[in-house]
This record gives structure tokens, sequence and C-alpha cells, in this order.
């Protein structure tokens, strides 16, 4: 079964903060299996070795190309032929906060448990968000 999944490289959020992309960036993407996506995370995009897999979760017959085009209708997708450093790296998303804020608040109003209070956004939030945006 295909899992999608996203990681996160420190080393090249400092880089594309470096060049006005901002330093939520995220790379999501699709594998066969879980082997096959520890062996991409292991291989690194953007000549980055130091990425780190937050999020994994299964998928049924969905393909990269149409996850990424769902994601790209709600976050911004860093082009790989624009910046060299991320040559063949499809699925690298600049991701705004406050987008990921309100999905945030949204869910905890639809659930009467809890009361609306700011929202603290960690990675596991957002590789959160963009698996819903992508599967959805």
């Amino acid at each position: 079964m295909p899992l999608v999944y996203v990681a996160r490289s420190a080393a090249l959020s400092k880089w594309a903060s470096d060049v006005g992309q901002g330093k939520h960036i995220y790379k999501l993407g699709i594998a066969e299996d879980e082997a096959a996506v520890k062996a991409a995370v292991a291989a690194g995009w953007g000549g980055e070795s130091d990425w780190k897999l937050i999020q994994t979760k299964p998928v049924d017959e969905l393909d990269e190309e149409a996850a990424l085009a769902r994601l790209g209708r709600r976050e911004k997708a860093i082009d790989p032929t624009y910046y060299p450093r991320l040559k063949g790296a499809a699925g690298v998303y600049r991701i705004t906060l406050t987008n990921v804020q309100n999905s945030l608040l949204v869910a905890k109003a639809m659930t009467a448990d809890e009361p609306l209070t700011d929202v603290k956004v960690k990675p596991k939030d957002i590789a959160d968000y963009m698996i819903r945006n992508a599967i959805a």
C-alpha cells in the first residue's frame, strides 16, 4: 500500500530563509512502502542529508502528481527549476503558518470539548495539514 510522507531538513530550511522563501519548508512525497520512504529520506534532496521523516500515512491509489497538485491548491510549491539547489526535487513546499493555524482553529471549533485559544503550531501539525490537503 502506498504511503504519503512529509519530511523536513533544518539545513534546507536555513537556506530557504536566506533566499527569501521562509523557514517552513517541507517535502511531500509518495512511496511504495516504508522501506522506500526511509531510503528516499536517507538519500535526501537539495544537496542536504539531514532530512527527518515527520509523518507517514497509508493511502489508496494516489499518485504523486495528483497529491502535489492537490496540495498546490493551498500552498506554494518551490519551483526546482528556478532554484538550482533543488534540481529534481519536486514536492518541496513553503508552508504558510497562518493557513495551518486557521485549519487547527476550525478543527478545534468543531469540537465542543476545548475552548478556542491561540494555537501553537508544531511540525507534526504541519505534516497533518499537508497530508490532509494532499489526499482530500
